[in-house]
């Protein structure tokens, strides 16, 4: 599946068996969650209708720039960090990234680091031709922040919150989001009543739950089962 996802002229080079090689299996699994999971991240605002009033309540899961429903025994660390750790969380994700990037066909790429409002390290990747990278409606690039994220843990032996990004494709899709948000919660205000939007990723949500959480006129919950939960906004 790995050789025919891409264009003819993708690479996959020889691996070394150690803590940072990855499988054509593993990757398959990570793009087969993608397409399974991910929504059109050109995220519109979706009138309430009749048939959404049927929902399950429940939290949204996940933590900034990792993936959710990862099956792997990694656990998540909630302590605080030295500076030494960090940079060598982020020596391990340069270093993934980098592995990975050859099998793209990908050059000469620059790697640019720095840290989410969240806590999580951002790896922006800049270069040419990086269309390649993010797929259709991003899903590629999904499976490639989930690879990353895999071969991080397996180095260092927990998850820490990363997200691989490709020329800002990720922070324009949150300021789309955020901004989304905003006026979904300014109709719902206006209107009196709730107001659901479209199906969204678990990434997605979050974003949507965090820009509104300080919000003290509107709650926000995920109602539904994937790949249909959506966030619905609530008066307080």
């Amino acid at each position: 599946m790995l050789e025919g996802l891409f264009d003819e002229g993708c690479r996959v080079p020889e691996r070394t068996e150690d803590k940072m090689s990855v499988t054509h299996e593993e990757f398959d699994t990570a793009v087969e969650g993608a397409d399974e999971t991910t929504s059109d991240y050109e995220v519109v605002e979706d009138e309430p209708s009749a048939a959404d009033d049927v929902g399950v309540a429940g939290d949204d899961e996940g933590l900034a720039g990792d993936e959710e429903g990862a099956e792997h025994d990694y656990n998540i660390r909630e302590v605080v960090l030295t500076d030494e750790e960090l940079d060598a969380i982020a020596d391990a994700a340069i270093e993934a990234i980098n592995r990975l990037l050859p099998w793209f066909g990908v050059e000469n790429a620059t790697i640019e680091e720095y840290e989410g409002d969240e806590g999580e390290l951002i790896f922006d990747i800049v270069g040419e031709n990086l269309a390649i990278l993010i797929g259709r409606h991003g899903r590629t690039l999904d499976a490639f922040q989930f690879v990353v994220s895999s071969m991080v843990a397996k180095r260092i032996g927990f998850r820490h919150p990363l997200q691989v990004d490709v020329e800002g494709y990720k922070h324009r899709r949150k300021q789309k989001l955020v901004t989304i948000a905003k006026s979904s919660a300014a109709r719902a205000l206006r209107q009196k009543r709730e107001v659901r939007l479209r199906p969204m990723t678990p990434y997605e949500r979050r974003i949507v739950h965090i820009a509104l959480r300080d919000d003290p006129r509107v709650s926000t919950t995920s109602e539904g089962v994937e790949p249909n939960r959506q966030v619905v906004i609530k008066l307080q």
